[in-house]
């Protein structure tokens, strides 16, 4: 999908009814807000079941979609993912995080009152650090973790290999470049440490180019860190993130460390 694409789309956002990846708060409660999950590289949006659930505890509406590329228009049924309680928000993995990044100030224009990006693990330009081409070195690369690691083995949705070509992240790139990374809504970057597909470097740089953006890096963190080991404390800073955009598009801070506290 092209960010031109987002044009003239709202009236058939009815058309898309159901959500095969949708997780809801408990009956009764008032949603706290709405997220739409982009996949990344070779990812469906079932691979994000463990967040969604963990989200949905937390009173959020979380939908996903399973993915975008320069060639499938998924633009009615990203609109309809949004379309919820704020503050409404996009959490991106991989390549969706440079869709998200790419398509916010294009979804505002058009009357998405987007709130926030959440962009983990962006991709590298070009090559990554990681030189082997295999099943096992890219288990490796995405996960440490035991549970999400027997997910992905067993998908058989997951495209193999996508992860490791840089070819297939260049739309989402170029879809970047063209609207010019300068979104102004307030972007958390997430990113792991030990990714060996993408280094922490130019994620910083990308971090100093935005106007309100703040990067949290995870101490052994792969590639899918939304899904790594440190699963629970990632979706902590996500929440986190989310309830400060409830009280307001300044942030306010919630919890504060005090001075002269020892630990």
């Amino acid at each position: 999908m092209s960010v031109d694409q987002i044009g003239g789309t709202a009236g058939r956002v009815a058309d898309v009814a159901r959500w095969a990846h949708q997780w809801q708060p408990r009956t009764g409660a008032p949603p706290r807000g709405t997220l739409a999950v982009i996949p990344g590289r070779g990812e469906r949006g079932g691979v994000y079941r463990r967040l969604g659930e963990r989200l949905a505890a937390d009173g959020y509406v979380v939908r996903a979609v399973d993915g975008l590329s320069e060639a499938h228009d998924l633009d009615a049924e990203l609109l309809s993912a949004l379309d919820g309680p704020g503050p409404v928000v996009l959490l991106g993995s991989d390549t969706g995080a440079l869709w998200a990044l790419a398509l916010a100030d294009r979804l505002r224009a058009h009357g998405v009152p987007l709130a926030g990006v959440v962009a983990a693990g962006v991709p590298a330009r070009g090559d990554g650090l990681l030189i082997e081409v295999s099943w096992a070195a890219e288990l490796d690369a995405r996960t440490a973790c035991p549970t999400h690691r027997g997910r992905l083995n067993d998908d058989l949705t997951l495209r193999r290999g996508e992860v490791l070509d840089p070819d297939v992240a260049a739309p989402a790139w170029a879809a970047l470049d063209a609207a010019g990374a300068t979104t102004d809504v307030p972007v958390l970057f997430v990113h792991g440490r030990a990714d060996l597909l993408s280094p922490v470097e130019p994620v910083a740089a990308l971090t100093r180019r935005l106007p309100r953006a703040r990067l949290v890096t995870v101490a052994g963190g792969r590639h899918d860190v939304l899904n790594d080991v440190q699963h629970r404390s990632v979706a902590a800073q996500v929440v986190t993130f989310l309830e400060r955009l409830r009280l307001g598009a300044d942030l306010p801070e919630i919890i504060r460390v005090e001075e002269g506290s020892s630990w």
